[in-house]
Order: C-alpha cells, then structure tokens, then sequence
C-alpha cells in the first residue's frame, strides 16, 4: 500500500499551533491512514461518509473526496454510496456532496483503471503490454526498458496473479540476472526451495544455472527492475509454466 504523507498542517499552522500541526501531519494521516487493517479505498470511503454525516460540505470534504476518486472509488461508487447515506443523514447533505462530487468526478474525465492507479503508487513507468514474451507468462504482464547501454535494465510490471514461466538464465561465464522490486508484491522461488516473498527494496540474485520464476502474489500488482548481468555466451531457456499447485500454495 502506498504510504500516505501529510504536511499540510505544519505548512498552515506550524507556527500558530504545532502541537495540532503535529497531531494532524503525524497521527492522523500518518499513523491512522497508513495502518493497513482497513484498505485505502475503504477508509476513504468511511471518510467520506463520516463528513458527510457531520455536514461538512467545505475544502476538506473535496480534498476527501478526490482522494477517494485517487484510491479507486468510481464515479457509479460515489452516487450509490451518497445516495445511500442519504437516506440516514439527510436529504439536503446529499445534494451539497453530489454538487462537490460532480466536480471532482468530472463526467468527461476519463475513470482511472486498476493499471492506472497502480501507476500511481510506483516511479517507474510500467509500460506496454509484454507481447514479446506473452508466451512465457501466465496472466498479463507489462515491460519498460529503463536503460539498454551497457548493461540492460527493464522495469516488469505483473497483474495480480500473474507469473513467468519456469526459466534459466545460462552463461558460459558470468551473467545471471538481479531483481529489485519497486511495486507491490510478488515472490521469486528457486527449483527445490521455499518462494521468497518480495516488497519494495527486496533485491535477488539470480545465478546463471538456477530454475527459477517470479511473478505477482494472487491479490496484489508486482513490479521489479530486472537487471541483466553482463556474460559470455548468455541466452535464456524457457521451460514449463509455473502450475497452480504450486502456485495456490503461496499466500
């Protein structure tokens, strides 16, 4: 989950009233919104509600609601969601927030697709659909070249459940390959061994020789840089696809 950061209490009222700026910067946005017993998008739209209820209809509410539109919250979500608050919190509230809704979800705005909020949360771009080696994949996945000199860095994005098939990176000397993930979360498991659990900074060194795959977790995006090691004499064989067995196992 990305993590959410707040300053706009030091930056309005980090002179008048720290104590305040503090509580608001660091407790509410920064230990309450980023605890991940509630998802973003829920506790969104438990914000929303919760204004809604107490009849604020002012910037704060739009700043709620745009981050609620951020978080995946769709323009078809917010109208049922504030309709059916409006039936326990008043008939005119509902209007006030449709009025600040509508500006946010602008109709002709384009709504944002899972690949699209993702984005959001990585630095790297994820690029187009990996069409090169679609058949090495089970699911869809995306492929950036971040850098082609010298040594060659792809940035591979995996929709949730995606993974690679079974390969081996082989080199006369050298080579190999090293992951870095940069997105999400996903696994990395070696022939004969436990998978390893992979999260933003998580490095993998992989040897030349080794089977190996890597892919997403089933309920989450999944991006690494995959970093070839420089070698003589390197190629790359692709083998069977990952089986479900062994992939259900995973959590």
């Amino acid at each position: 989950m990305e993590k959410i950061k707040q300053n706009a209490g030091k930056k309005q009222l980090g002179d008048f009233a720290p104590d305040f700026a503090y509580y608001n910067d660091s407790i509410l946005f920064g230990k309450n919104w980023n605890n991940q017993d509630i998802d973003l998008k829920t506790r969104c739209i438990i914000t929303v509600v919760s204004l809604m209820s107490s009849g604020i209809t002012d910037s704060s509410l739009t700043y709620h609601l745009q981050n609620a539109k951020n978080n995946g919250v769709t323009q078809k979500e917010i109208a049922a969601i504030i309709t059916h608050c409006s039936f326990y919190v008043g008939w005119p509230k509902a209007w006030a927030v449709f009025r600040l809704a509508k500006e946010v979800w602008n109709e002709k705005m384009i709504e944002k697709t899972p690949k699209d909020i993702y984005q959001n949360t990585i630095m790297f771009p994820i690029g187009e659909k990996n069409e090169a080696f679609k058949k090495y994949f089970t699911g869809q996945s995306y492929l950036e070249p971040i850098c082609q000199n010298q040594v060659g860095i792809f940035n591979v994005t995996f929709e949730p459940g995606c993974r690679n098939y079974w390969h081996i990176h082989h080199a006369k000397q050298n080579g190999g390959q090293i992951l870095i993930c940069v997105g999400g979360r996903g696994y990395y498991q070696e022939k004969g061994k436990k998978a390893i659990e992979m999260t933003p900074g998580d490095c993998i060194y992989i040897p030349a020789g080794v089977k190996h795959w890597h892919g997403a977790a089933r309920d989450s995006w999944f991006s690494h840089l995959a970093i070839e090691v420089p070698g003589v004499e390197i190629s790359n064989e692709w083998l069977e696809p990952v089986s479900d067995e062994v992939y259900q196992k995973l959590k």
